[in-house]
């Protein structure tokens, strides 16, 4: 192998190492411009209330969960944010703030109804491919069931002033 062949494998070994480290993890290889496009309408929304932090605790879905805030605002049964995701979509789009609890994220904002249609399934825990890709402090965009019903989604890590993963913020709307 000759010198300048050794060096454009290196080159192009490390442009692929970082860019697997600035772009987010793909379920598929296309990542829904509708999804995207949502996740940052919720980042922006919930960047103008202030900064992330975990405060107290409060009951989701009979469920005790840690408080999720932003800036002053708790975000703990408030769907103003979630369902606003929704309506600027207009065909679907479902949004949640999850909080992390010991090992779990527990949804406790959420426009995603229960699979049986009685309400906001508030509380439920998220897993799946995106929560192994959240463990790793990765995004995580592609198609899984929530609830046993696919959606088309995306997750990301909502961290603290100090870089610890307290929640998750994700959007998505049902497949087909």
């Amino acid at each position: 192998m000759t010198r300048r062949s050794r060096s454009v494998g290196m080159l192009a070994a490390t442009c692929f190492a970082l860019a697997s480290l600035l772009f987010p993890s793909n379920g598929n290889a296309q990542t829904d411009e509708r999804v995207m496009k949502s996740m940052e309408l919720l980042k922006s929304m919930t960047a103008k209330l202030g900064a992330p932090k975990i405060e107290g605790t409060q009951a989701v879905g009979g469920k005790d969960a840690p408080a999720l805030y932003f800036g002053s605002t708790k975000m703990n049964n408030n769907f103003e944010i979630v369902d606003a995701i929704g309506k600027e979509d207009g065909k679907g789009m479902t949004a949640t703030l999850f909080v992390k609890g010991g090992d779990e994220y527990i949804r406790v904002a959420t426009s995603v109804p229960k699979p049986d249609g009685s309400g906001r399934a508030i509380g439920t825990v998220l897993a799946g491919p995106a929560l192994e890709a959240i463990k790793q402090g990765k995004a995580y965009y592609g198609d899984v069931p929530i609830l046993g019903v696919p959606y088309n989604t995306g997750y990301e890590p909502i961290k603290d002033l100090s870089g610890n993963i307290i929640g998750v913020y994700y959007v998505g709307y049902k497949k087909g």
